[in-house]
C-alpha cells in the first residue's frame, strides 16, 4: 500500500448501465468505468446479474465499493481504472510500477534517484516525463536479468 499522500476515497458510486459504474472521488474527480472484462471472472459471476449490480455501495471511509454476497474491489484497484478512463496511462503506470516493486514514495525516489516530492507528484497526477517511464521500465529490466 501507498502512502497517505496517494489515498483516493470514493464519495459516490452508481450503477449507470450493465457493467458501468459512475464514480466520484473525495478530490471532486468523476469518472465511468467499464467492469465488463471484470465481470467475465467467475469470482465476479454474480454481478452480472443487474439487480446485484445496481446494489452497489460504498464500503467503509469509501476506500472500496461493495455488492451482496461479500464481493468487494478496493478504491486503489479503481483508481487505476478511473486513471485509464481519464486517458492518464503514465501515471497508471508508474503507480502500478511502485505497487509491484512494494515502494513507498521515498523508496521509489531511491531507486530512480529522484527527489521524494517528484516521485509524489507523479503519484498523484503530474504528467510522469518519459524519462522515468523509461528508468522504471529499466528497473524492472534489471530486477528480471
Amino acid at each position: 500500500m501507498m502512502g497517505a499522500e496517494e489515498q483516493h476515497s470514493l464519495i459516490s458510486a452508481t450503477a449507470s448501465g450493465p457493467a458501468l459504474l459512475d464514480l466520484s472521488w473525495s478530490n471532486g474527480q468523476r469518472a465511468t468505468i467499464d467492469l465488463g472484462q471484470m465481470l467475465g471472472d467467475d469470482a465476479y459471476a454474480a454481478l452480472r446479474e443487474r439487480s446485484v449490480f445496481e446494489a452497489v455501495r460504498l464500503g467503509d471511509w469509501g476506500q472500496s465499493l461493495v455488492w451482496p454476497g461479500d464481493i468487494e474491489i478496493g478504491a486503489d484497484s479503481l483508481w487505476l481504472d478511473c486513471l485509464s478512463a481519464w486517458g492518464r496511462e503514465d501515471t497508471r503506470a508508474f503507480l502500478e510500477w511502485r505497487l509491484r516493486n512494494g515502494f513507498s514514495a521515498a523508496a521509489a525516489a531511491q531507486a530512480l534517484g529522484i527527489s521524494r516530492p517528484s516521485v509524489v507528484k507523479y503519484s498523484t497526477g503530474a504528467t510522469v516525463p518519459r524519462s522515468i517511464q523509461l528508468a522504471c521500465r529499466g528497473w524492472d529490466a534489471l530486477k528480471a536479468a
